[in-house]
């Protein structure tokens, strides 16, 4: 048996802070209710991420909603996510709506923009409740920014809108987390706080003893229940919404050491989460003001303004750090927007990404760039060419490459183009695949070529499952699975024994 497709039964997750486990939590309930047989879809109204993800489509989201997929079980799509901002500047963002770049704008003009913006929301949450039992969403930031409540789309003026009830998450690892739940609940209007159906405390570590009369004072304070605490999972493999992951100690056992430079406007920093979680290799984030460190390889990374992240590179001894890299043997992967600066020159004309101009280059490739109006969205397989390795990932580029280094294309594609260049002496390599460390042949085939031979395997979408299997297990375990069924309409039999799971797609 299986539950029918739509009308959806609509629940908002919303968050104290950012960071505060929305996005884990929502990908956790996708996977719990997906395990008792729901058909379920993820949604995000507004994002504000340069970590984004090709559907299956041919548009644009985040890669949060894109995991929240996976753990639903579900393709990629648009509505997942209709509005996606991609910033390009401190008050600048590309506007993404349904997956398609249609402007650019600065926070004063998205503002005006909204009106539009929210028709474009709820047509996807309309149709996304006609396709599934249940939609599990997820909110932006904090619903306590009042400065942002006019127009509101990302978090209570869409609940207001849809007429959803709404899960407050709270992060204790943080502290503060009474004065967190209690200040944001208090600078709700009335509607808006009678909506919040309960509270989640997040990472939470140590005697759960200790912290019961917390609970209950909150209880007895805001009229509101506690639905769980969920513990502190160490070692997640889930794809960042945004921000770069914390810094980690170094690994006692690595034999291949990484570089990546943190550009201002990196973008898709996702492409490096399995090399974060190889065993065998040290993958760093080096920031502004940080030396380049020794290592056997560096990696540049994509970015949303690629000359402004060259001319940082610059700025921060990059350039010379490479010459020094490579005169040593080290290896340079250049990917997305790090092959651009890696090739002779970098053309804006139109002003895509800033003011309209071109740059010189870091000159290790054999080609030259030119930024388009249009942006290329494609999901790619192939193989890469100096290996018998399969290679699978996702292009993300308004960049337009030409050169005669492109004869040395780094991949042969399945659908019949190269992609890429390899430098004639084999050191440098630059490929627009994002995720290209993502399949485990690219990535032992990539570490052997920077220098880590018999390189351990690593599954990295295997561990991404393994990931969301933990969250849905913590949901089982920590949360009041009860109150939670009521909230999706399910009868008491489905709080314990999972059903088949339903076949509804977009």
């Amino acid at each position: 048996m299986s539950e029918s497709c739509g009308p959806a039964r609509v629940l908002m997750v919303q968050g104290c802070t950012s960071d505060a486990g929305k996005s884990a939590l929502v990908a956790a309930l996708c996977r719990w209710l997906r395990r008792r047989g729901v058909a379920v879809a993820p949604f995000k109204p507004q994002n504000m991420a340069l970590n984004s993800a090709v559907t299956a489509d041919g548009g644009e989201i985040g890669r949060a909603q894109a995991v929240q997929a996976q753990a639903a079980g579900l393709a990629p799509h648009t509505d997942f996510n209709p509005i996606l901002l991609k910033p390009s500047s401190d008050t600048g963002a590309q506007v993404i709506v349904h997956g398609r770049a249609v402007a650019q704008l600065d926070a004063r003009a998205y503002h005006d923009y909204k009106r539009v913006a929210m028709d474009a929301v709820l047509a996807s949450h309309a149709r996304l409740c006609e396709r599934y039992a249940a939609v599990v969403v997820e909110g932006a930031g904090s619903p306590a920014e009042i400065n942002l409540r006019d127009r509101d789309i990302a978090n209570m003026g869409y609940a207001e809108a849809v007429d959803c009830p709404v899960i407050l998450i709270a992060d204790i690892d943080r502290g503060g987390v009474f004065a967190h739940l209690v200040g944001t609940l208090a600078l709700l209007s009335d509607s808006e706080r009678a909506r919040v159906a309960g509270f989640v405390i997040n990472r939470f570590r140590g005697d759960i003893g200790l912290l019961q009369s917390g609970l209950d004072w909150l209880e007895r304070e805001t009229g509101k229940p506690v639905l769980g605490v969920l513990p502190y999972l160490h070692g997640l493999h889930l794809e960042a919404e945004d921000a770069l992951p914390r810094a980690a100690d170094a690994k006692a056992g690595a034999r291949l050491r990484v570089a990546v430079p943190a550009l201002p406007r990196i973008s898709n920093h996702t492409d490096f989460d399995a090399l974060r979680a190889h065993p065998q290799v040290d993958c760093r984030f080096v920031g502004p003001g940080d030396a380049p460190p020794p290592c056997d390889l560096i990696v540049l990374p994509g970015s949303k303004a690629t000359r402004a992240d060259l001319a940082w590179l610059r700025r921060n001894g990059w350039a010379e750090a490479i010459a020094r890299h490579l005169r040593y043997g080290g290896r340079v992967i250049g990917i997305c927007g790090g092959l651009q600066m890696l090739g002779r020159t970098v053309h804006d004309p139109h002003g895509i990404e800033g003011e309209a101009g071109s740059s010189e280059g870091l000159g290790w490739l054999d080609l030259d760039t030119t930024l388009q109006p249009y942006k290329q969205l494609r999901n790619a397989k192939g193989r890469l060419s100096f290996a018998d390795a399969v290679a699978e990932g996702y292009e993300i580029h308004c960049g337009v490459s030409a050169g005669a280094g492109l004869q040395r294309p780094a991949l042969r594609l399945d659908d019949g183009r190269d992609d890429g260049a390899i430098s004639a002496d084999g050191q440098v390599l630059g490929t627009y695949l994002h995720g290209v460390f993502d399949h485990p042949q690219a990535l032992a085939a990539l570490l052997g070529w920077a220098g880590l031979e018999q390189a351990e395997p690593l599954d990295l979408r295997g561990l991404r499952e393994h990931s969301i299997d933990r969250l849905a297990d913590a949901v089982e375990r920590h949360l009041d699975t009860a109150a939670l069924a009521r909230l999706f309409g399910l009868g008491a039999d489905r709080d314990t024994q999972p059903r088949e799971e339903s076949a509804c797609a977009p």
